[in-house]
């Protein structure tokens, strides 16, 4: 009977300590800055390409786009939640304690800020699909930290449609829809809390 009963003990504190450390895993990828830790992806008619923004990201711990003169089109900037080897790969599963946003930024211009869903399978991250949206106001003179809930972002045209699925995130795109010449946007952090 003594022995059956370690057996249980010993099998119960190993199924604990599972569950503890996959526990500790969510909860310490939060509070990350993806500015420091993820590569940036940019598209549109901007003065930095992929390769100086992520140089001064890493050198100077800021992102920071130009509108080109006369740009044409949008100016989409974009990083994964998780690292990925190209601007798609998988989604993440928030923690359920994960609550917003939090984001240091300086813009010239209005910012749509993009939650990007993955695939209804939610085995990966491709173009189209749901990406509710906020707006992220001007601030032109200073740096400015805003603190988004999840349950802000919204589908456009649908207030009241279906919530932001934070078990199957691929990443935030910073949209600016209407850039002008020498338009600016710098974000120092981007953390989930």
């Amino acid at each position: 009977m003594k022995i059956k009963t370690i057996i249980l003990l010993s099998s119960l504190f190993f199924v604990f300590s599972i569950l503890s450390f996959a526990s500790a895993e969510k909860v310490s990828n939060a509070n990350i800055n993806l500015v420091k830790t993820s590569t940036w992806y940019i598209a549109g008619p901007a003065k930095e390409n992929q390769e100086t923004i992520n140089r001064i990201r890493k050198e100077k711990g800021i992102i920071k786009v130009t509108a080109k003169d006369n740009p044409t089109g949008e100016i989409e900037l974009n990083v994964l939640l998780t690292e990925s080897d190209s601007n798609d790969g998988k989604p993440t599963n928030l923690s359920e304690s994960s609550k917003y946003l939090s984001i240091t930024y300086k813009s010239s211009h209005l910012i749509k800020l993009q939650a990007r869903e993955g695939n209804a399978e939610g085995t990966g991250c491709v173009h189209g699909g749901s990406h509710p949206r906020i707006d992220l106001p001007v601030s032109a003179k200073k740096f400015t930290t805003i603190k988004i809930p999840w349950t802000d972002f919204k589908q456009d045209g649908d207030p009241s449609g279906k919530p932001l699925d934070i078990h199957n995130l691929c990443k935030f795109n910073f949209v600016n829809y209407n850039p002008v010449s020498g338009a600016v946007l710098e974000i120092k952090s981007v953390v989930i809390e």
